[in-house]
Order: structure tokens, then sequence, then C-alpha cells
């Protein structure tokens, strides 16, 4: 099966929600007046938007896989450039003060986040950041129950082995990064979205870490595993004073400095 785009609209039904880690992230780099800037993993340009109303004067780029996420972020910012681009094989000649980013490389595999990180930051000058986020979230119940509820039912041939590879943890992170990078600043932050229901945990899911659950599947394997997967969240999940439902969403950070 060829692998599905990613749906801007579908990403963006939580945008704010979304770009306050871009935005919490930028906040800790240590640049003041970057010339150049590269948005890796851009998606629809949310946080391509944070980076430009930082650093107005710099030149920014903007790279993703999606091409629905491209076609987004060049109706958003028409004055960038936006291009597709897999991270695992693209490189650039050019100086960069700055390579920016927002909850991709968790999608990588895992000595292939290293990897980029080494290649990119080491083709450039000292001074250099390299700055990232990623969800830090697969022990949540929101992450374990999209594996149970998919070994629970008639499409777990299917499904077998679809979850993310793991994150590198705080220590390997630096461990890995620190042999090519002056600073490596790592910490961690958790955001408890309040969400309307247990459905919407599904809906802000549906744009990320549920796509390799329920690409795979036909219709009705779909509504199977999705109802399957409900179940399980109303139970692990309770319902807040008012009616809402707090999801807890823990994401790890990393500045480098070549």
């Amino acid at each position: 099966m060829a692998a599905k785009d990613w749906s801007a609209a579908q990403y963006l039904k939580f945008e704010n929600e979304r770009t306050q880690p871009a935005r919490d992230l930028l906040a800790r780099v240590p640049l003041t007046s970057p010339k150049r800037i590269i948005d890796l993993g851009c998606g629809p340009a949310n946080s391509t938007s944070v980076i430009t109303t930082r650093y107005p004067e710099a030149s920014v780029t903007g790279l993703d896989s999606s091409p629905d996420m491209i076609n987004k972020a060049k109706g958003t910012l028409p004055g960038v450039d936006f291009h597709v681009a897999d991270l695992n094989t693209w490189n650039t000649e050019e100086k960069v003060d700055l390579f920016f980013s927002n909850a991709v490389f968790q999608w990588l595999k895992g000595p292939d986040r290293i990897a980029v990180i080494k290649r990119l930051l080491e083709s450039q000058e000292k001074g250099t950041v390299f700055a990232l986020q990623v969800p830090h979230n697969l022990g949540e119940p929101s992450h374990v129950l999209m594996g149970e509820a998919a070994a629970a039912g008639p499409w777990k041939t299917k499904l077998a082995g679809v979850q993310r590879d793991r994150f590198q943890s705080p220590q390997e992170l630096y461990d890995a990064v620190k042999p090519f990078a002056s600073v490596v600043d790592i910490f961690e932050t958790s955001y408890y979205h309040s969400l309307e229901s247990h459905e919407a945990v599904i809906e802000w899911v549906k744009g990320t870490g549920l796509r390799p659950f329920v690409d795979p599947l036909d219709e009705e394997e779909k509504k199977g595993f999705l109802k399957e997967y409900l179940r399980r969240l109303e139970a692990a999940y309770p319902v807040s004073v008012d009616g809402r439902v707090l999801l807890k969403y823990p994401r790890l950070f990393m500045v480098a400095v070549k």
C-alpha cells in the first residue's frame, strides 16, 4: 500500500495547541538576528509563522515530505520558499544559522535521527543552532491504547509493528549529539490539553500518531478499530468537572549549538 499523504486540515483542527511547543522551543534559541533559517518538517506553516514573526529579517525556507502540507504552507505564507523534501536525504551547502524542527524527528527511524542532525550540523560553521521538539508520549494512555486496540481485533495482523520507534531518552540524545556540539540543552514539558470529549482525543491523534494505525485499514476495519480505541480511552481518561477531557501530552526539546 502506498503511503497516504498527511492532511493539513486534520492537523490544523488543533492549531494553537500544536503550535505552542514551537513557540516554547524558539524562545530557547540563543540567536538574536539569524540570517538563514530552515524549518525542517514545516507542516502547514504554523511553525514557520512563529519563526518569521520572531525573525522578520531572516531568509526562511520550509521543508516537508507532505505535498498537502506544503500546498497549505504556500497559501499561508506566500513570501516564504516551501519545498517537498525528505529529511533522510536532503542536504544543503549554504550557510545556515538555525535548523528548526517542530514535531518531525519522531517519524524518522531511531539511528537516522542522529545521522541527520550530525550531517546538517557538521556542514556548518561554529555557532549554528539545531533546535528540535518531538512528542515524548509513547508511554501515555493515548498511545499505549492504540497498540492495545490494534492487537484486540481482526485487524491485528495488518497493524503488527506499526507503532513509531521509541525516541531517544534525554541521556541518549545528549550523549549522541554532544560529540559534535559545544552546547546541548535538553528539556521536557507536559502540556495538558482540555478537549471537548473522548471523541476529540481521537480527532487530535488522527492528525499524527493514529495515522499508522488507521491508514492500512479498510473502512469497516477502521470503524471497528476506532470504536475499540474509543472504548479504551473512555475507561482511561476521566471526564472533568466541565464535561471535557484532559489530555496529557509530554514533549521533549533539544537546542544544540555547534
